[in-house]
C-alpha cells in the first residue's frame, strides 16, 4: 500500500490501494520515502536481515517505477508529470502549501531523496545510490532552463530539506553538480536576514524554515562559504535562546510566534510540535559535532527527554 502511489503514477498495475488521508488526498507517496529512512535505520541499528529485506522489496517495486516513469524521476505525486512540465516551461503558480496546484510536491519528493539518500549510506544497497543518482538528474534538467529567480519562486512553497540533501549528495557524487543545486534550492528570503544577523522570524510557517537552516548549514560546510555555517549558527542562538520553552520546543499553531510575547504557548491548545524539536536537535548534533560546544548537548538532552 506504500509502493501504491508509485506504481500508479507509472502506469503498473497493482491491487494493492494506497493508504487513506495524506496518502490519498495530496501527499502521495511521502510515507513511502519516510519508510525507506525508517527501515535503513532500523537494519543498521539492529542487523535484523528481515528489515533488510523489506527494503530491497520496496526498493525493487520503486525502481519499476522510475524506470517506467522515465528520465529518472520517482514519485506519487497525483498527475506529477503535467505539474513538472509546467513548471520545466517556467509556468510557476506557488503559495505556501501549494505549487501548481498540488500539495508541497518538493516537500514530498525529498521524502524519497531522503530515503534512497538513507538506503545507500546507511543500508549499504547499491541500487538506491543508482536511484538516488538518475533523480538528482532528473532534478537537475527539470530545472536547468530556469533562472535563479524561478527556482527561488519555487521556495515559495514548503519544500522540506531540498537544499540539504542536495548537499549530502555532493559528496557522494561530487562531480554531478549537485553543490550548485543544493546553493539554487536554498531560498534567499530566509537566508539573507540571517546573513546580517537579523531575526525575522516573526509569523513564518515555522515547520518550513528549520530544515533550510540544516542545508544552509551543510552548503557552507561543503562549500566553505563560513557565512552561511554562521547563519545556521545565528539562527540556533535565536531559536534556542529567544523562542524556545522550558521543554525545548519552539512556536504555536506551527508558527514563529512574537519573541516577546509567548502568551500563545498557554493560551492555545496546539503549541511547538515535535517535528520541530527533532530538526533542532539535528541541527544542533551538526553544530556539536563540529564545535564539541556543549550548549548543543545541553539543549538536545532537554529537547529530548522533555518534549520528544
Amino acid at each position: 500500500r506504500l509502493l501504491a502511489p508509485y506504481l500508479n503514477e507509472a502506469g503498473i498495475e497493482t491491487d494493492s490501494p494506497a493508504y487513506g488521508n495524506w496518502e490519498s488526498s495530496g501527499l502521495d507517496g511521502h510515507i513511502g520515502g519516510h519508510y525507506l529512512s525508517a527501515l535503513s535505520l532500523g537494519y543498521a541499528a539492529s542487523g535484523d536481515k528481515r528489515l533488510k529485506q523489506r527494503l530491497e522489496q520496496m526498493l525493487g517495486a520503486m525502481r519499476q517505477a522510475q524506470l517506467k516513469q522515465g528520465k529518472g524521476y520517482l514519485g506519487g505525486i497525483p498527475d506529477g508529470g503535467a505539474m513538472w512540465q509546467q513548471i520545466r516551461a517556467g509556468n510557476i503558480d506557488a503559495d505556501l502549501f501549494s505549487l501548481n496546484q498540488r500539495w508541497v510536491p518538493f516537500y514530498n519528493l525529498h521524502k524519497v531523496f531522503a530515503g534512497l539518500h538513507d538506503a545507500y549510506v546507511i543500508a549499504d544497497i547499491e541500487l538506491a545510490g543508482l536511484m538516488l543518482n538518475e533523480l538528482g538528474q532528473w532534478l537537475q534538467e527539470l530545472v536547468s532552463g530556469l533562472t535563479d529567480a524561478q527556482i527561488q519562486q519555487l521556495l515559495i512553497t514548503e519544500h522540506g530539506g531540498m537544499n540539504e540533501v542536495l548537499a549530502d549528495m555532493h559528496r557522494l557524487f561530487p562531480q554531478q553538480g549537485y553543490l550548485q543545486l543544493a546553493r539554487q534550492f536554498s531560498h534567499q528570503q530566509i537566508l539573507e536576514p540571517l546573513l546580517d544577523n537579523q531575526d525575522r522570524l516573526d509569523g513564518l510557517h515555522a515547520n518550513t524554515q528549520i530544515p533550510k537552516i540544516i542545508g544552509f548549514l551543510k552548503v557552507g560546510r561543503q562549500s566553505g562559504e563560513k557565512s552561511w555555517y554562521q547563519a545556521a549558527e545565528y539562527f540556533w542562538n535565536v531559536v534556542t535562546g529567544e523562542r524556545s520553552v522550558s521543554i525545548g520546543g519552539n512556536s504555536v499553531r506551527e508558527h514563529f510566534h512574537a519573541s516577546d510575547d509567548f502568551s500563545d504557548m498557554i493560551s492555545d491548545v496546539e503549541g511547538p510540535e515535535t517535528c520541530n524539536t527533532y530538526n533542532m536537535i539535528k541541527l544542533s548534533q551538526l553544530l556539536y559535532s563540529d564545535s564539541a560546544n556543549t550548549e548543543y548537548v545541553d539543549y538536545i538532552e532537554r529537547a529530548l527527554y522533555n518534549h520528544i
